[in-house]
Protein backbone atom coordinates (compact mmCIF):
# COMPACT_ATOMS: atom_id res chain seq x y z
CA UNK A 1 0.00 0.00 0.00
CA UNK A 2 2.88 2.38 0.76
CA UNK A 3 4.29 1.91 -2.74
CA UNK A 4 0.86 2.68 -4.16
CA UNK A 5 0.74 5.78 -1.93
CA UNK A 6 4.09 6.91 -3.34
CA UNK A 7 2.70 6.55 -6.86
CA UNK A 8 -0.32 8.59 -5.80
CA UNK A 9 1.97 11.36 -4.53
CA UNK A 10 4.06 11.26 -7.68
CA UNK A 11 0.92 11.74 -9.77
CA UNK A 12 -0.08 14.95 -7.99
CA UNK A 13 2.47 17.74 -8.32
CA UNK A 14 0.99 19.79 -5.48
CA UNK A 15 1.05 16.87 -3.03
CA UNK A 16 4.49 15.80 -4.16
CA UNK A 17 5.82 19.33 -3.65
CA UNK A 18 4.36 19.39 -0.14
CA UNK A 19 5.80 15.96 0.66
CA UNK A 20 9.23 16.96 -0.63
CA UNK A 21 9.18 20.21 1.35
CA UNK A 22 8.20 18.46 4.57
CA UNK A 23 10.68 15.62 4.10
CA UNK A 24 13.58 17.82 3.05
CA UNK A 25 14.03 15.84 -0.16
CA UNK A 26 14.17 17.04 -3.73
CA UNK A 27 13.00 15.28 -6.88
CA UNK A 28 16.55 14.25 -7.73
CA UNK A 29 17.05 12.44 -4.42
CA UNK A 30 13.62 10.84 -4.27
CA UNK A 31 14.59 7.57 -5.96
CA UNK A 32 17.58 7.03 -3.65
CA UNK A 33 15.51 7.96 -0.60
CA UNK A 34 12.81 5.46 -1.59
CA UNK A 35 15.36 2.65 -1.16
CA UNK A 36 16.08 3.65 2.45
CA UNK A 37 14.49 1.88 5.40
CA UNK A 38 11.60 3.83 6.81
CA UNK A 39 10.92 5.87 3.69
CA UNK A 40 7.70 4.11 2.79
CA UNK A 41 6.55 4.36 6.40
CA UNK A 42 7.05 8.11 6.04
CA UNK A 43 4.98 8.17 2.87
CA UNK A 44 2.06 6.48 4.62
CA UNK A 45 2.43 8.76 7.65
CA UNK A 46 2.24 11.74 5.30
CA UNK A 47 -0.89 10.38 3.60
CA UNK A 48 -2.61 9.41 6.84
CA UNK A 49 -1.65 12.61 8.64
CA UNK A 50 -3.89 14.85 6.55
CA UNK A 51 -7.55 13.92 6.28
CA UNK A 52 -8.13 15.45 2.83
CA UNK A 53 -5.08 13.62 1.44
CA UNK A 54 -6.09 10.38 3.17
CA UNK A 55 -9.57 10.52 1.70
CA UNK A 56 -8.26 11.34 -1.77
CA UNK A 57 -5.81 8.44 -1.66
CA UNK A 58 -8.45 6.07 -0.30
CA UNK A 59 -10.80 7.01 -3.12
CA UNK A 60 -8.12 6.76 -5.80
CA UNK A 61 -6.83 3.41 -4.55
CA UNK A 62 -10.20 1.85 -3.77
CA UNK A 63 -9.14 1.26 -0.18
CA UNK A 64 -11.01 2.39 2.88
CA UNK A 65 -9.53 5.18 5.01
CA UNK A 66 -9.52 2.65 7.86
CA UNK A 67 -7.36 0.26 5.83
CA UNK A 68 -4.91 3.06 5.06
CA UNK A 69 -4.84 4.00 8.75
CA UNK A 70 -4.21 0.37 9.72
CA UNK A 71 -1.31 0.13 7.25
CA UNK A 72 0.09 3.37 8.62
CA UNK A 73 -0.12 2.06 12.19
CA UNK A 74 1.57 -1.18 11.13
CA UNK A 75 4.53 0.73 9.68
CA UNK A 76 4.44 3.53 12.28
CA UNK A 77 3.25 1.89 15.52
CA UNK A 78 4.02 5.03 17.54
CA UNK A 79 1.75 7.10 15.31
CA UNK A 80 -1.93 7.67 15.98
CA UNK A 81 -2.44 9.39 12.60
CA UNK A 82 -4.98 7.84 10.34
CA UNK A 83 -7.43 6.76 13.05
CA UNK A 84 -10.61 7.36 11.05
Amino acid sequence: MAIEALGFLAGDSELLSRFLALSGLDVGSLRAAAAQPGFLAGVLAFIAGHEKTLLAFATASGKSPEAVGAANRALNPESAAGDF
